[in-house]
């Protein structure tokens, strides 16, 4: 592991570290959980199913990739936060699976506040709608519990600062608006390897790294 200590000495105590394992070997995950890393982010569902066959069974998965409704049940059982929800139907479609395993699934809703268009996510305005116009309440199998993000991919400290900014308001005016009577909404997940520092500046209370654990992929 390249800096994992160092990576958590420097969060404060109330931010969890997502060591985001996609691309790279079970191997390198068992170093990983042998030095106290618990919380693992994958975004593959095959990928995720053949590691978790071959990894300790209290590793916290995350789900943090693009997630089709189609995939979902494959996931349901093990998953302990799935970050991309970027639609009613994939929420939906969780809250299905879940209930077939009798589990409720804690999920965030995914924000789409970057420059590039080929980013996945919910316009904050799109996000309002879905809370606005959908049932979400009476889903049982499911656990709307914050926001997730991805700043745009520039050098630009500022912009970078911005998207998450605009991040952090709108999981301000949600908790207002929509979820003030739900204690659980309460995670802000923003901040990759390259720019966690700044995600730690506009609230994130999660950031998902996984370069500076895990070095370059191995594809």
């Amino acid at each position: 592991m390249i800096h994992l200590q160092e990576i958590k000495a420097s969060l404060p105590q109330d931010v969890t570290l997502v060591a985001v394992s996609k691309y790279h070997p079970a191997e390198a995950i068992r170093q990983a959980y042998d030095q106290g890393q618990r919380v693992f982010g994958e975004s593959r569902v095959q990928e995720f199913e053949a590691k978790r066959q071959l990894l300790p069974t209290d590793i916290q998965w995350h789900f943090i990739g693009h997630l089709q409704a189609n995939k979902v049940k494959y996931i349901a059982p093990y998953i302990s936060l799935i970050h991309a929800v970027d639609s009613w139907k994939l929420l939906t479609e969780i809250n299905r699976q879940a209930l077939k395993c009798s589990r409720v699934i804690p999920c965030l809703l995914e924000i789409h506040v970057a420059a590039e268009d080929t980013k996945y996510g919910l316009t904050p305005e799109a996000c309002r709608q879905l809370l606005t116009d959908n049932p979400w309440r009476e889903l049982k199998g499911v656990s709307i519990e914050g926001l997730m993000c991805m700043a745009t991919n520039t050098d630009d400290t500022a912009r970078i600062l911005a998207d998450f900014h605009q991040a952090a308001a709108l999981f301000d005016e949600l908790k207002a608006t929509h979820f003030a009577d739900m204690p659980g909404f309460t995670r802000r997940s923003w901040g990759m390897s390259h720019d966690y520092p700044l995600a730690l500046r506009e609230r994130a209370n999660i950031v998902r790294i996984g370069t500076a654990i895990f070095g370059e992929r191995s594809y």
